[in-house]
């Protein structure tokens, strides 16, 4: 695994552009630790008195690479926070494979939970909770949405989510698509890859039309 997480990081640093669910999620409830992620805060809400929308981000990197601290994700997320004048919440969700599924979309709705019921030092007054959006490029945009459809079910205090923003988000199935077809031998993320970190994310003896994976089953 080590040799796989270092191959791809180094290729990829230059690249950065139900029911069945539910019941999966209740048999591996389990307590978690504190969340922990990075908090951007636009200089524009210095001069404004406007309440200013949240954007929750889970980076990407298959499950298994990345963090909010690393300088893809850094940059990504100031952006945001500067051009779009809202304040982000940037997850640094536990990575595989030694943690598996589900700990980390445990770990994305729990960051939702602690910012609706926690005084945060340093988070800006002037952050509206009740305007939240779910955001993540392609693991992270698996992570968003299945957050989404858990935090559906639960009543917050005041966090409302709005809506979601996926940049290719990660899924997939047995049955190959025409895209994984066409894109089996890319340089930089390959079927044998994408495979390979299935692999090492999903719950041993799972499959890729595991409902993390395929939600159309």
């Amino acid at each position: 695994m080590g040799d796989h997480r270092r191959d791809f990081r180094r290729q990829s640093s230059s690249f950065f552009r139900p029911n069945r669910w539910r019941r999966f999620l209740r048999r591996h409830h389990r307590s978690l630790p504190q969340p922990r992620f990075r908090l951007y805060v636009p200089t524009s809400a210095i001069a404004t008195s406007d309440a200013l929308p949240v954007v929750v981000y889970y980076h990407g990197g298959g499950f298994l690479i990345w963090s909010p601290d690393c300088k893809p994700y850094d940059d990504l997320c100031r952006r945001l926070a500067r051009e779009l004048s809202v304040i982000v919440v940037s997850v640094n969700y536990r990575l595989a494979p030694e943690h598996r599924c589900p700990t980390q979309y445990e770990d994305g709705l729990e960051a939702l939970k602690f910012i609706d019921g926690t005084k945060i030092d340093g988070f800006p007054a002037k952050a509206d909770i009740g305007k939240c959006f779910l955001a993540g490029d392609s693991a992270g945009g698996n992570l968003a949405h299945h957050v989404a459809v858990q935090a559906a079910e639960l009543e917050f205090q005041a966090l409302k989510i709005l809506g979601m923003i996926l940049f290719q988000p990660f899924f997939g199935a047995e049955k190959r698509s025409e895209s994984e077809l066409q894109m089996q031998f890319d340089p930089i993320l390959s079927l044998e890859r994408t495979d390979m970190m299935w692999k090492q994310f999903l719950p041993d003896e799972s499959d890729r039309d595991h409902p993390v994976v395929n939600g159309l089953r």
